[in-house]
């Protein structure tokens, strides 16, 4: 019988960390994504992200993540993509790293976003999970350039960005929900890139490979 990878190549990808595991979140990883939303990812009222869906009322917030996942794949094209990869430590599920591309053939460029719980920040996991997806563009997709991007506030996240090597690339007056946010840049480039001191592990690349546009 044909699997579910065989049908659709990117759910066999899996990337791992010292710390961490991250692949592609499944239809029954929806309960555990939402459940680790609903435990909080941000202060009250202090959304860092550019729709502030973890702000949701619970009855909105479930359907709302599962319609954003559905899309994710729905809209999954070899030269235009976004992989919601969920992060594990253990059997604990702790957020979503994802990274995505336009016209990738062409610009080999990619942006990457992510949350964690509450519980789990502040301990260096943001981090290891973005090293792991840029070492994964880098090495494996052949990617020239990441970019990311971060409410000017938002010291957390580019504090993540600085320390990985990324440099400032421009200041943005953006539309977030209802609020107006001055959004901070960053790119990266394989030259920039300060290196994690492991090696990435991956499993499953070469059937994701044959699907996008490398």
């Amino acid at each position: 019988m044909t699997t579910l990878t065989e049908i659709w190549p990117p759910f066999g990808l899996t990337l791992t960390t010292p710390r961490l595991t991250l692949r592609p979140v499944l239809d029954a990883d929806i309960p555990a994504a939402v459940a680790a939303a609903r435990s909080g990812v941000h202060e009250p009222g202090k959304s860092p992200f550019s729709t502030p869906w973890a702000e949701l009322p619970d009855d909105e917030l479930a359907p709302n993540m599962a319609q954003w996942y559905w899309r994710c794949r729905a809209g999954f094209t070899p030269d235009s993509w976004t992989l919601l990869l969920g992060v594990w430590h253990n059997d604990d599920f702790l957020g979503v790293q994802d990274i995505g591309a336009k016209n990738f053939k062409t610009l080999k460029t990619v942006g990457t976003g992510s949350w964690l719980k509450q519980s789990a920040q502040g301990q260096g996991l943001g981090k290891e999970m973005r090293a792991a997806v840029v070492s994964y563009a880098f090495d494996y997709l052949k990617a020239e350039v990441a970019e990311s991007e971060a409410a000017v506030w938002n010291k957390q996240s580019l504090g993540v960005s600085l320390s990985l090597g990324y440099e400032l690339n421009g200041l943005v007056r953006d539309g977030w929900g209802d609020k107006v946010e001055e959004v901070q840049r960053v790119r990266l480039t394989p030259e920039t890139f300060i290196r994690p001191n492991w090696t990435l592990k991956v499993h499953g690349h070469e059937a994701f490979s044959q699907y996008i546009a490398i």
